[in-house]
């Protein structure tokens, strides 16, 4: 998610717990119930592991704790490269092919966008129903050549696409620019929503890595014991689903803040206001390109004139 990469919230109270702490601590819990319950050297009895949990001792529960936060903390920077994952950095013959499943489903998406051909005039639920079906498309999918390998990919692309595309502005490049200078009230909403979608993902990680620990402690066993492992997989699916659900709402939000305070962003860069559209996209289409090439800004500059300067 290159758009949010400069301007990540740090280790505050209730993203530092939706994002990592609630995530990890139930992977964590999971895997150690299936151990106090004998696994992997014995079937599993869970009589054993509530006996266990019930002897635990305060050393011991504090032990517990440290190591889970510990590794909680570890892995707090990782979020990044965990969301890229999931938005399809993958090796290039595995993204092949699910590029290829995710064209087809834009591809479906974009046939029930087109009208009725003939003569006969569409109907009132037609029309409705291919803007219904062309908003999705916007929100979901980027341009069919940068189209990515997963939902969540795709979703997050198409923000990065759409967000500053009316304005003449590389919503990439911007975002970092653009973020400070948010009002506290669209900042709040924005950063909810994105705790939100970084809690889903977390959460679909590490329910599938729970999985597969889980697989591996079960499998010696064989039979029935093994579906266990299908809990915490069941869990990272609706994870996924949900984190494709934040993303949505998260990128609404962003083109909201663009929306709202892209002027507040050129005042607070000292930029003259634009006094028409096509005026403003020529100036952001030049601030971009600046941005992007890391060259020093050509744009004029609009110093505001103070009290003290005017009484002189």
């Amino acid at each position: 998610m290159k758009l949010d990469a400069a301007v990540r919230p740090g280790l505050d109270g209730a993203r530092f717990f939706l994002v990592d702490y609630l995530p990890t601590y139930t992977g964590a819990i999971f895997v150690l119930v299936l151990i106090w319950a004998g696994a992997p050297g014995n079937a599993p009895d869970f009589s054993d592991a509530w006996r266990t949990i019930a002897d635990l001792g305060t050393g011991e529960v504090l032990a517990i704790v440290l190591a889970v936060t510990l590794g909680t903390v570890l892995g707090h920077p990782l979020q990044l490269a965990l969301m890229r994952v999931l938005e399809g950095d993958w090796p290039r013959s595995v993204v092949r092919v699910t590029r290829h499943a995710e064209r087809w489903r834009r591809a479906r998406l974009a046939s029930r966008t087109r009208l009725p051909q003939g003569d006969t005039e569409p109907t009132e639920a037609q029309i409705q129903e291919s803007g219904r079906a062309g908003t999705r498309l916007r929100r979901s999918f980027p341009p069919e050549g940068l189209v990515r390998p997963t939902a969540l990919g795709n979703v997050l692309a198409a923000m990065e696409w759409e967000a500053g595309e009316p304005y003449g502005l590389d919503a990439v490049v911007a975002w970092p620019r653009l973020y400070p200078a948010l009002g506290s009230n669209t900042r709040l909403i924005v950063d909810d929503r994105r705790n939100t979608l970084d809690g889903a993902a977390r959460l679909a990680a590490t329910m599938t890595v729970t999985a597969i620990v889980a697989a591996s402690l079960l499998l010696p066993h064989g039979g029935w014991w093994t579906f266990l492992a299908l809990v915490p997989l069941a869990i990272a699916r609706l994870a996924y689903v949900g984190a494709v659900r934040a993303a949505l709402a998260y990128g609404e939000c962003v083109r909201t803040a663009f929306d709202l305070h892209r002027f507040d962003m050129l005042r607070a860069l000292h930029q003259p206001l634009p006094q028409d559209p096509e005026a403003e996209r020529a100036l952001n289409r030049a601030l971009s390109r600046s941005w992007r090439q890391g060259t020093g800004l050509t744009t004029p500059y609009d110093h505001p004139v103070t009290g003290s300067e005017e009484a002189s």
